[in-house]
């Protein structure tokens, strides 16, 4: 059973254009009209999608919104967070915030894994399984629980590919404004009672189902929010603000007191442009007259700036690995809290893949009943400190060649004999470049 067909099945409503609205609507002549009829529904497509683009358009936000959105979701009896999504919605736009978000996504994601049996050793088999497009976006879901406070994933169906193996078809976000995670519900509309909702621990959902963030936790976009919504207003201050100072005010001044002379004089300062020019009867003036007010900068400016560090601080706990820094050791500093936080939310990734989607995945018959999965950081290091690495191991220790074989792709049929390496030329390598047999 499938959590995603309570949005598709009928009822008394229909979802049309991402709109949840009623499915039979009176007509003028006092007939009815079904909303869910192929022929209706391409009928009001289009005018619900026009409506939907201009809510969002015209929606306006500000703190006080931002605390009414936050009462309605701490609301203890029923708390409806769908409010304050749509806000969310808004900050998800900042630039500067989704250069923070998506450098620590970036981080996180390419991090090398690894599932490892009982007996420590690695399960190349069961890499591959992982290895596809279904589990980057569960990644990327997770993830997102960080700021938007939670996300209740659904598992797509289980396929059989073309070498035998089983994948998943794809997984799914379920709408956060359906989900009400302090009750554990799913409500089929937005705004409806968590009563009225399925609770999605309760099989047959809960098999299909990974959840992300904790019930309680509103997120890291809500103390974003302080910040970009005084940023976007002062962006736009700031653009009102160039085109009434940013130009200078051009006026013409003339004696003539002929209507058309006037209307000339009009036509000509409206056109004016690059390279303008103009022709003025004998008694009239042309006079730019520049802005004196030149404070726009310290106003807009350096308050955008500081939105920009404080969102910085919010997401990345330091400002310099993506704004600019001022020294190395500060920098070093910097990066060091940043790795830190990287293996925080990292920790809570593997977390998720271990108690909830393993155990989901061995129910559904794939080859990973005892495995753990795991970062490997063998394969993080940068090429100076592998080497390093690898140089180490071979002088101390005798090693099965199958693990160069396996990660450089070569095959290697033994080491080369020590008169073979006597000769002029024989393994030489370039000047200050060390390698793995020295």
């Amino acid at each position: 059973m499938n959590i995603r067909n309570m949005f598709r099945s009928g009822g008394n409503t229909v979802e049309i254009g991402g709109l949840r609205l009623p499915r039979y609507v009176r007509k003028a002549d006092g007939g009815t009209l079904d909303l869910a009829s192929a022929g209706a529904a391409r009928n009001v497509r289009k005018v619900v999608i026009d409506l939907q683009r201009s809510n969002d358009a015209l929606a306006k936000r500000d703190l006080r919104q931002w605390r009414d959105a936050n009462r309605m979701a701490m609301d203890v009896d029923q708390p409806k967070r769908w409010y304050l999504y749509d806000i969310y919605h808004d900050v998800d736009l900042d630039l500067h915030l989704s250069g923070c978000v998506g450098q620590m996504q970036g981080f996180i994601m390419s991090k090398s894994f690894r599932l490892t049996r009982p007996d420590g050793e690695p399960d190349r088999d069961a890499l591959k399984i992982f290895d596809a497009e279904w589990f980057k976006r569960l990644e990327h879901y997770v993830l997102e629980a960080r700021y938007w406070g939670h996300s209740l994933i659904e598992l797509g169906d289980v396929i059989t590919k073309a070498d035998g193996s089983k994948t998943f078809r794809d997984v799914t976000l379920i709408p956060r404004k359906h989900v009400i995670p302090e009750y554990h519900r799913v409500v089929r509309c937005v705004g409806d009672l968590w009563q009225s909702g399925i609770d999605y621990h309760e099989k047959p959902y809960s098999d299909w189902l990974i959840e992300a963030g904790a019930p309680d936790d509103l997120g890291l976009y809500l103390k974003a929010a302080i910040e970009t919504i005084p940023k976007k207003h002062a962006l736009a201050f700031w653009d009102s603000f160039a085109e009434m100072f940013g130009l200078p005010i051009r006026v013409a001044k003339t004696t003539s007191r002929s209507q058309r002379d006037i209307d000339d004089l009009g036509r000509m300062l409206d056109t004016m442009g690059s390279k303008a020019w103009a022709v003025l009867p004998a008694d009239s003036e042309l006079e730019l007259k520049e802005s004196s007010r030149g404070d726009a900068f310290n106003v807009y400016d350096q308050r955008i700036e500081r939105a920009n560090t404080e969102l910085s601080k919010l997401v990345l706990q330091n400002t310099m690995t993506i704004d600019d820094g001022s020294s190395l050791s500060q920098s070093q500093t910097h990066l060091k809290a940043l790795e830190n936080l990287v293996w925080q939310i990292a920790d809570g990734l593997r977390d998720v893949v271990n108690n909830q989607l393993l155990p989901k995945m061995a129910g559904f018959g794939f080859p990973v009943q005892g495995l753990t999965f795991d970062w490997d950081e063998a394969y993080d290091y940068t090429p100076e400190q592998q080497v390093a690495y690898e140089n180490m191991i071979l002088n101390n220790f005798d090693v099965d060649k199958s693990y160069f074989e396996d990660k450089y792709g070569i095959r290697i049929e033994g080491r080369r004999s020590a008169m073979a390496l006597s000769r002029p030329g024989a393994g030489a390598k370039p000047e200050g470049r060390p390698g793995f047999f020295d």
